[in-house]
């Protein structure tokens, strides 16, 4: 039986403020505690910050450059509170002297606190301790019930920079087909494109070119959502899918599977001809490291937010909106990608949607006659049901995102990232824009870190999607 892989995953604003903490500017060593959310997995564990408490410094009796001493009682409201809630416990502790290892009083530490948490809990649950080092760089492990020690296999910070610290710093010899991304992005960016899992909900015209474009950039594996099939008039924006696809009435995702596997660069699908309400979706989604969100459904926007939020995620939504008559006469070409990083602003925080129409789109999916009733009754705004597209509009903002994705796993511009959270063209008016949202959204921003919890998302609506259908 293998050993379970850990991911631990926290937020810019929560590094920065362990940080702060954590390097006082005196040289020697501070402690802070996190609860942590958790995703459990099929073979891997998620911990998930959620809240961070300071130790004060007058309350450490030792603070030498290499060992801290705090008084373990300090630590009964954390315990009672990971109790209650079924969270873990995580203790981050400082090197200033840049010690890239847990020292042998490290080792007695961490045995005496994990001791603690075993002898109160008692119920084999996991947590971890982790290290924190001058540039901000961490590593971590946990205890199992064998008492050795396990590394945290992953920590990920997610960010304007989206950063990732690998217990393993594995290097795969370059393949051919690799070698020109590895020549403009440098052989680590290559490395990490080659192990990470993305997620991509949707798969029509803009998502069918996003995953096309991951693949070739050989990102490791793909979770790829979309409950639709393929018709005919889906041919001219979806490259991948052929006339004999849309009379079979093929899936969608399951012909992106079946194109990214021809490509023969060992990315590994999954796909599920589920919408993302789908509970089995949710969970493979939230076992990724990034998710691109290609949907026009206003609800299912909002879900994949709520759920990037949850789940400590990178989040990077695109959306085109091409207005025409239907006879030749085009009033508007515009598309934005909206980066969205979990505790910070949302889609709904920036006004690309209201409350009213994530009620209206969800009605609209889950009960049409109600709908209906509703929309003529003047109860409620109409949903947009059919818009045109074309391959040629779909495309540039499908690229624009995965750029935006390569600009911040390996940032290369010359302004800070913080300043790209939004790019929006219109081709049809000739103005680009870009800006920065820095204010959190106050509906989300509590949600950070949850994690797991009954029902999923905390959506009661979500119990009524049982298991998924894997294509």
């Amino acid at each position: 039986m293998s050993a379970m892989r850990m991911v631990l995953s926290l937020t810019d604003r929560q590094h920065a403020r362990i940080k702060s903490h954590l390097f006082p500017g005196d040289g020697r060593e501070a402690v802070v505690f996190a609860l942590c959310g958790r995703r459990r997995g099929e073979g891997e564990h998620g911990l998930l910050v959620k809240d961070v408490v300071e130790i004060p410094y007058e309350s450490c009796p030792v603070r030498t450059h290499e060992q801290v001493v705090w008084n373990t009682s300090q630590m009964q409201n954390l315990i009672v509170q990971a109790e209650k809630s079924g969270m873990a416990l995580l203790k981050i502790h400082s090197h200033p002297t840049g010690y890239h290892a847990f020292s042998k009083v490290d080792d007695r530490s961490d045995r005496e606190y994990f001791g603690i948490l075993d002898n109160w809990l008692d119920d084999g649950s996991v947590h971890a301790s982790a290290v924190m080092l001058p540039d901000g760089e961490m590593f971590g492990r946990s205890m199992g019930q064998n008492g050795q020690f396990a590394s945290i296999g992953l920590i990920k910070l997610v960010g304007d920079d989206i950063i990732f610290w690998p217990a393993k710093k594995r290097s795969r010899v370059v393949p051919d087909h690799g070698t020109r991304i590895a020549q403009a992005f440098g052989d680590r960016t290559y490395q990490l494109l080659s192990r990470l899992k993305i997620a991509v909900i949707g798969c029509s015209g803009t998502g069918s070119l996003v995953a096309e474009q991951l693949g070739r950039n050989c990102v490791g594996e793909l979770v790829l959502v979309d409950p639709d099939r393929v018709k005919r008039k889906n041919l001219n924006r979806i490259p991948q899918a052929t006339m004999r696809d849309a009379k079979r009435g093929e899936f969608k995702v399951k012909i992106m599977e079946r194109a990214i596997s021809r490509i023969g660069f060992g990315t590994k699908v999954t796909a599920f001809s589920v919408d993302l309400h789908n509970e089995s979706a949710i969970r493979a989604v939230a076992g990724c490291d990034v998710v691109f969100g290609c949907m026009d459904s206003i609800d299912g926007r909002h879900l994949l937010n709520r759920l990037a939020t949850f789940y400590l995620l990178p989040y990077f939504d695109v959306g085109v909106k091409l207005i025409a008559d239907g006879v030749s006469g085009i009033q508007q070409v515009c598309g934005s990608v909206h980066y969205l990083k979990p505790g910070g602003s949302s889609l709904l925080s920036r006004r690309v949607y209201n409350l009213d129409q994530v009620h209206a789109a969800a009605l609209y999916r889950s009960d049409p006659v109600a709908y209906a009733d509703q929309l003529k009754a003047g109860y409620i705004e109409g949903v947009n049901e059919e818009k045109p597209a074309v391959i040629s509009v779909n495309m540039l903002y499908a690229a624009l995102a995965v750029n935006e994705l390569l600009s911040r796993i390996h940032p290369f511009r010359l302004d800070p990232n913080a300043e790209y959270n939004q790019h929006t063209f219109s081709l049809s008016h000739g103005i680009y824009e870009h800006a920065a949202h820095d204010t959190p959204c106050t509906l989300l921003t509590k949600h950070v870190g949850r994690g797991d919890v009954v029902p999923p998302l905390d959506m009661p609506a979500l119990s009524d999607y049982r298991e998924g259908v894997v294509a």
